[in-house]
């Protein structure tokens, strides 16, 4: 997911996002973990979506957008 695309969501459905990618992550670490993960770059791509989300609601934070 790019950061244009994440500047185009809601507080709200950035908020979901989040939770459902840090999700996404417990499980692929869990898949890892246990040797059934078929893509590991997953895991990187989803810790860099995550810090792309915290990244624009703070920005949005100190920016005053609701």
């Amino acid at each position: 997911m790019k950061a244009v695309e994440i500047r185009k969501l809601s507080e709200n459905e950035l908020g979901a996002k989040l939770i459902d990618l840090k999700a996404e992550l417990f499980n692929l670490r869990f898949q890892h973990a246990i040797n059934q993960l078929d893509n590991p770059q997953r895991i990187k791509a989803v810790k860099r979506d995550i810090a792309r989300i915290k990244t624009i609601i703070k920005q949005n934070a100190q920016n005053g957008v609701q």
